[in-house]
């Protein structure tokens, strides 16, 4: 018995570390959508918007093997991210001002803005779920059973270890979007970029599309190799580094 329950805590650690890296460039996506909100809402949708994917989370763990086949979920994250990426950028190189002043009027807007940028911080973040859900039932599955109950077809103590990784992973999302938040408010030039990183975790979202085994354009190993793992941190710390010294020297 102390054999498994070191190994379900060494698999833990692993889903904690997992869901860590994958929120970090979760949350700069988070952080952008809510950026435009007054500060005292941020947080909240922030809370709200991932307490409902928290919700999403638990039920999806239920029907994973359905969801699976829907590729059709990353495509349109996929597509939505890329859009949005594509016109902040344009409208920060072209129409600054306006787009200032469109935004302060939109803000100034009760409840429809709020809880618009709720519901596509919970789109995101099912957009995202599906790909961390499936590395953490590979993962867990792995463990030996432990208890004689099943949870939606996965052993008891497998659901609840993955249940405990993925409300980790939520919650250092949570504070990692609310910790990008800050820095995009301190160095505002630093937006171009993260709207370039949003529109690289669409390209990611793009080659889980293109590799899902009913899509079959990519090898369905693509998206987990490590070349294109290197490739994915390279060029999104290169755009978060570049961005960081031009936001230094706008600032100064």
């Amino acid at each position: 018995m102390e054999a498994i329950i070191l190994q379900y805590g060494w698999v833990l650690i692993v889903l904690v570390v997992l869901e860590g890296l994958l929120a970090a460039d979760n949350a700069v996506v988070m952080a952008v959508m809510v950026k435009h909100l007054p500060q005292e809402q941020q947080k909240k949708a922030l809370f709200y918007g991932l307490f409902g994917a928290l919700i999403f989370r638990f039920a999806a763990l239920f029907v994973i093997t359905v969801l699976v086949n829907y590729w059709q979920i990353q495509a349109v994250g996929a597509a939505y991210l890329l859009f949005m990426s594509a016109k902040n950028i344009y409208d920060l190189g072209k129409h600054k001002d306006d787009e200032e002043e469109e935004t302060s009027e939109k803000t100034g807007k009760k409840g429809s803005g709020f809880w618009l940028t709720v519901l596509k911080v919970e789109a995101a973040d099912i957009a995202f779920a599906i790909d961390s859900m499936l590395a953490a039932v590979a993962i867990a599955v792995t463990l030996p059973h432990l208890g004689d109950f099943d949870i939606g077809g996965i052993n008891g103590g497998q659901f609840i270890v993955m249940l405990l990784g993925g409300f980790i992973g939520v919650i250092m999302m949570r504070f990692a979007a609310q910790w990008f938040v800050k820095v995009l408010n301190d160095y505002p030039s630093l937006e171009t970029a993260a709207f370039l990183i949003v529109g690289w975790v669409g390209v990611k979202l793009v080659v889980l599309t293109l590799a899902h085994e009913k899509v079959g354009i990519l090898p369905a190993e693509f998206p987990h190799s490590t070349a294109w793992e290197l490739t994915f941190w390279i060029v999104l710390l290169g755009i978060a580094f570049v961005g960081y010294l031009v936001g230094v020297r706008n600032k100064k």
